[in-house]
């Protein structure tokens, strides 16, 4: 069940375990009372869009209606005494910097909390969602209503001054103006806070000691069994199964950010998991002196197979070959890593989604010098979901400012955005970075091509003539 398909090398452990817990002080192995009561190959399609986009559907072209379905975030899900932020780039400006803040490079790792910095990422594509929302019903309520009285126009004037993305505030960045979906950054942490506590309260009703292969067994039955969560299928994945507060809400998930629950309930049960890339799969497992006990066949299980799922029984798969021996050969996952991850998962998503209208179309294939650079550019890309792709990217980079292949690719994308000048500065920089001579001469034979565009695109636009 948490197993996870991916193409990209970075990878993620967990944060420090929680010693107050009772589930902490387990003494050893034991065989477990229970069976594992959730099928791991049962998994029905992941609901679709419920939330605001079910509420977008019903929308009424109304100033009322506008104001609190398509931008929540801003109006109605903020309480009366949390603090209003002006304009949505404030918002995104907070969030952007304290997932900085939570995830510097001169932070500890062990420090580094993935679940907040998950929700950061969420609460700043929510601003920029729900402002594009909000644009998109005024501009319906603008195309559909006649010339509006004076004081319809002061309220009109009053709702662009508090959302225009022009106006910016320099204030320190609070978690308290993060609102996704009604909740704060707190009290979306609490959600897994009450989990654990559920994990909790199975075990004193099973009347068992905290042997480690109960407690596991504890998590399984109250994630999978009371809660229902459960892995989308590769068909039925949207956005919703990308972002943590949407699994919590909706509990459809990709098997990565299962695996991120997994490993949050954990640690706050005092049981440290760690995981590896293992193949195109992401496996966790708890950490122990004597990796042998992890495969032990207990109850037709082994320890490994209850974390991870059937999947380690797959030929198909990596994991079935793994033994205790080739286990220690892993390399652990870092909680930066695990970050990274999720937001090159967020890449691939959001550059498969802004080019439906191409598929198959590469990121770098205009580097291709068979290519004509024009051509490529002039495909249709959604620009909503390219935009929310350059947003992940820009965030891998604040961890991983070094890896040029990172910033050639926010440079691709900038390009395809037809923001030269910006896709300019990202490959230069990339160049600095690149060893091989043939990929320098292919960046700097792009980049040419890329001064040549800019200064067309200036030619091109329109030149305001004024009468002295």
């Amino acid at each position: 069940m948490l197993c996870v398909s991916s193409s990209f090398p970075l990878l993620g452990t967990a944060s420090s375990a929680m010693t107050s817990s009772p589930v902490s002080r387990f003494v050893g192995f034991g065989v477990p009372t229970t069976t594992l009561r959730y099928d791991q190959e049962q998994r029905r399609r992941c609901c679709s869009w419920t939330g605001i986009e079910k509420k977008m559907t019903s929308l009424r072209l109304t100033k009322t209606a506008s104001a609190s379905s398509a931008y929540p975030l801003f109006l109605s899900q903020l309480n009366k005494h949390s603090p209003r932020p002006k304009t949505y780039k404030e918002v995104t400006k907070s969030a952007r910097e304290m997932f900085a803040k939570e995830t510097s490079i001169q932070s500890k790792d062990s420090e580094i909390s993935i679940a907040k910095a998950l929700l950061y990422i969420a609460a700043e594509d929510e601003a920029f969602l729900a402002y594009n929302r909000e644009m998109d019903a005024q501009s319906l309520m603008n195309e559909r209503k006649s010339v509006p009285s004076e004081a319809e126009q002061s309220d009109d004037s009053n709702d662009a001054e508090q959302s225009d993305p022009s106006k910016t505030d320099e204030s320190d960045p609070s978690e308290e103006l993060l609102q996704i979906e009604g909740k704060s950054i707190s009290e979306w942490l609490s959600e897994l806070d009450t989990i654990s506590k559920e994990v909790e309260a199975e075990l004193v009703s099973r009347d068992i000691g905290c042997h480690l292969t109960q407690v596991l067994d504890a998590v399984n039955a109250v994630l999978f069994d009371w809660r229902g969560f459960k892995r989308a299928t590769p068909i039925a994945l949207d956005p919703e199964c990308f972002y943590l507060h949407s699994v919590l809400n909706h509990r459809c998930s990709t098997a990565f950010l299962l695996s991120v629950i997994y490993i949050e309930v954990c640690t706050r049960l005092g049981v440290p998991i760690v995981g590896s890339r293992v193949g195109e799969d992401f496996l966790i497992w708890p950490k122990l002196d004597y990796p042998e006990e992890l495969f032990k066949v207990t109850s037709g299980k082994s320890l490994f197979s209850i974390v991870n799922g059937n999947c380690v029984d797959d030929p198909a798969t990596m994991a079935s070959d793994l033994t205790a021996k080739s286990l220690e050969g892993l390399e652990i996952a870092t909680n930066r890593d695990i970050i990274g991850i999720a937001l090159a998962n967020l890449v691939r998503l959001h550059w498969r989604n802004a080019t439906k209208s191409s598929p198959g179309l590469m990121l770098t294939s205009p580097l291709n010098l068979l290519n004509n650079i024009s051509n490529t550019n002039s495909r249709l890309v959604r620009p909503q979901e390219l935009r929310l792709a350059i947003a992940a990217l820009e965030r891998l980079l604040i961890m991983y400012p070094h890896k040029w292949q990172l910033r050639r690719d926010l440079g691709m994308m900038l390009y395809y955005a037809r923001q030269y000048g910006e896709a300019i500065q990202e490959l230069s920089i990339c160049m600095a970075f690149v060893e091989d001579d043939e990929e320098v001469k292919m960046l700097e034979l792009f980049v040419e091509k890329l001064h040549l565009l800019r200064l067309l695109s200036s030619l091109k636009s329109p030149v305001r003539l004024t009468v002295p």
